[in-house]
């Protein structure tokens, strides 16, 4: 969800960087080895990993309280013309972070490209998963009834 006090213009960037962080590191580094011109970049930070905490909701809207950590690791880079690239990615994968970061410069510079070439993909992908996940699961569902008996 994005938050309300975010900027509207990077509400774009923001959904392209929701469907980076959750590619499959195969799939991302395969996309950036197959990207036709590689632009000059040198690292800004990172990668780097480190714990966040997460915090849980009961019953999605009660008070809010520490429910764990979790594992995350960003980076940050500069394309030789200037824009900066920011990723995190759950887990210790420093290369999918660099790669991520690598396409959210690439994504300042031209969004269309990005968006046509690696976002379109990673997203029928995702939606394709998910739809398998769902189906998988609903195989092994259980409905439970109660028989009601007669009051008379």
């Amino acid at each position: 969800m994005i938050s309300p006090a975010a900027n509207p213009a990077d509400q774009p960037r923001q959904a392209a960087m929701a469907v980076l962080s959750h590619a499959a590191p195969a799939r991302l580094a395969a996309l950036w080895a197959g990207w036709p011109d590689k632009p000059g970049h040198h690292r800004v930070r990172g990668p780097e990993t480190g714990l966040v905490m997460v915090r849980g909701r009961a019953g999605g809207g009660g008070n809010p309280f520490n429910l764990g950590e979790a594992t995350v690791t960003r980076a940050t880079v500069r394309l030789a013309t200037g824009e900066v690239g920011h990723a995190y990615c759950l887990g210790r994968d420093g290369d999918k972070a660099m790669t991520a970061a690598l396409f959210d410069a690439l994504f300042q510079r031209d969004p269309a490209r990005i968006e046509a070439e690696v976002l379109a993909p990673l997203r029928a992908e995702q939606v394709a998963a998910d739809a398998r996940r769902r189906d998988e699961t609903a195989a092994t569902r259980v409905d439970f009834f109660t028989m009601v008996r007669g009051d008379d």
